[in-house]
């Protein structure tokens, strides 16, 4: 019997990421919309797919998708990478500007992502530690800029998993650190929407800066595994050579397309959610619960009377799953709740207060 190849060491020794999948009644673990977007995108992608020519492959180069994009961000398509969600955004980005000898920073707590990307792309992690509250702390921002000269800096602002939003006197002290190191910032706003101001503000042409998005958050199409960064023109020049040809399916493209047809309806779920987010947080805060601020469509609270991870199985025994965070390297008892509908959440929060109460 022959022997079966092994992956590279760096790959044998990793852990996926995934989230549970578990059958429950209230599922807000995965910080997707609680609401789908309205009936006439779903009747008009119908539509539109009826006319796909299947026999050919799609417009590799997404013209029309990435010209709406950009227009939506008073910009040119050649200033817009689009891909299957904003983890192959960031996986490319690494393939381009990552890789064997090169470092990606980052400053923990932070979306897993981006360092398992790294790692997967063969690009070692300068990791960085977070201030109180898990804010920024920019001395230690400099140091590991400085130290170990990383070719990508990745701030993630609303941060997932804690919700910190940087201010723009960070963003722009990060940016200037990453400038003079020769370095490449790239600001993921996965949740981009909910919070009060943007990176996108800090554009340039030569500015090394680049801002990822994603669809599944704010325009509630997680189904569809689309997103997009928003940079330099050189930038995206570069990661086009390095993406596969034809990545960018036909009805992908055509959902993204459609979806910003229909910009009120986005806007008016994220500002309902911002607005539920606000109820969420006052209501658990007579409850014996450490929370911290948010910018995005979660939560992040720790319990102080009950081990965080004996409230995620009793919530789960109760139908209602939300993000245990418990085990991970600096959230020690804490968990994470989607903000979902008034419903949804008083379910949760009924269940809560039974168990801590």
């Amino acid at each position: 019997m022959s022997s079966r190849p092994v992956p590279r060491e760096s790959i044998a020794l990793m852990d996926g990421y995934h989230s549970p999948q578990i059958d429950v009644e209230v599922r807000l673990n995965t910080n997707e919309s609680p609401e789908p977007p309205p009936r006439a995108f779903a009747a008009a992608v119908a539509d539109a797919i009826g006319d796909v020519a299947w026999h050919r492959y799609p417009d590799r180069a997404a013209t029309e998708l990435r010209t709406r994009i950009g227009a939506l961000h008073d910009l040119g398509p050649e200033q817009v990478f689009a891909a299957n969600g904003s983890n192959e955004v960031l996986q490319t980005l690494l393939l381009t500007y990552g890789g064997p000898g090169r470092a990606a920073a980052m400053f923990e707590p932070t979306y897993a992502l981006h360092s398992h990307l790294s790692r997967i792309t063969g690009t070692s992690v300068a990791e960085g530690e977070r201030g109180p509250g898990f804010a920024l702390d920019l001395g230690e921002v400099e140091r590991v800029l400085r130290t170990e000269q990383p070719a990508i800096t990745f701030l993630c602002s609303p941060n997932n998993p804690t919700g910190v939003v940087d201010s723009p006197d960070d963003l722009r002290t990060v940016l200037d650190l990453v400038e003079e190191i020769g370095g490449l910032l790239c600001v993921d706003e996965a949740y981009g929407q909910f919070a009060s101001h943007s990176a996108l503000d800090l554009l340039g042409d030569d500015t090394p800066l680049v801002v990822s998005r994603t669809y599944s958050k704010t325009w509630a199409m997680a189904a569809a595994r689309l997103g997009y960064l928003i940079g330099p023109a050189w930038v995206v020049s570069e990661l086009e050579k390095v993406v596969l040809p034809y990545h960018l399916d036909a009805m992908t493209q055509i959902a993204g397309t459609i979806a910003l047809d229909h910009l009120d309806a986005m806007n008016s779920r994220v500002a309902a959610l911002v607005e539920e987010r606000g109820r969420l947080v006052d209501r658990m805060a007579d409850l014996p619960l450490e929370i911290w601020p948010s910018g995005a469509n979660f939560v992040l609270f720790r319990p102080t009377t009950i081990e965080g991870r004996e409230v995620w199985q009793q919530l789960t025994e109760r139908s209602v799953l939300v993000r245990d965070c418990s085990s991970w390297p600096r959230l020690d008892g804490c968990l994470r709740v989607t903000v979902g509908t008034p419903a949804e959440d008083d379910r949760f929060l009924n269940a809560l207060r039974e168990i801590l109460v």
